[in-house]
């Protein structure tokens, strides 16, 4: 048990509240995952959880569903100004998904690391490595397991929405995505929802205080402890 007196406190608890508010660069919080290993409810789960992290709208050529909205849900463009996008480097990442385009625009995520907010993307491995390439030091990835592939199997077999054949596709692709693990900073295994998502809270809490995250705000930080001291 502590003998400091709550005034005594007071200054040690200022410090530390002056060193969390410091001003830092932003990070990409990369999250990948085979379908039905939990990488979407893990997502959602963090965001809610943490307003300083905002979800990356991705731009799209497919046409907006019923409830969707422009820059909200997804940013809708034609396939020609997509393709204007991907020439001219305006996009992190972009793959075809069937018969549509999809890809993350750079400027938004650019501004928002600079001004210290950070930007949760949800990929898969091509993905994660296009925006690795592309913002180098920003980034940091974590992929997610299943426990077991009777689980991801069972998982997306209970979704009831695909037929037999199609589970057998899908668990192919997943198993190819597992494959890729050993390209992420963090790996996870999602066999308990509330303990893999503070798992991932602490990640991001830690990546967050990396020193080359924190400078210049540390070094005016140092150079205001180093003034007290002479003083």
């Amino acid at each position: 048990m502590s003998n400091e007196s709550p005034a005594a406190i007071l200054p040690v608890l200022g410090a530390i509240e002056a060193f969390e508010a410091m001003p830092r660069r932003g990070l990409l919080f990369i999250l990948s995952s085979p379908s039905g290993a939990g990488k979407t409810t893990l997502s959602r789960h963090l965001l809610a959880a943490d307003e300083a992290l905002n979800l990356s709208v991705s731009a799209t050529t497919r046409l907006p569903r019923v409830g969707e909205r422009d820059g909200i849900d997804y940013h809708f463009v034609s396939v020609d100004a997509f393709g204007d996008m991907v020439d001219g480097g305006a996009m992190l990442e972009h793959a075809k998904v069937f018969d549509n385009l999809y890809g993350s625009p750079r400027a938004p995520v650019e501004s928002a690391l600079a001004a210290g907010r950070d930007v949760l993307f949800d990929v898969d491995w091509q993905g994660a490595q296009q925006i690795k390439l592309a913002m180098q030091g920003d980034v940091v990835s974590v992929f997610i397991l299943p426990p077991s592939v009777a689980t991801l199997e069972g998982r997306l077999k209970a979704r009831a929405q695909d037929d037999d054949a199609t589970v057998a596709r899908r668990m192919a692709k997943a198993m190819d995505e597992i494959s890729h693990w050993r390209e992420y900073d963090y790996v996870l295994v999602n066999d308990d929802l509330e303990k893999c998502a503070t798992q991932l809270a602490a990640i991001l809490t830690a990546e967050r205080l990396r020193l080359h995250r924190r400078n210049p705000g540390l070094d005016r930080f140092m150079a205001k402890l180093e003034s007290e001291k002479t003083a």
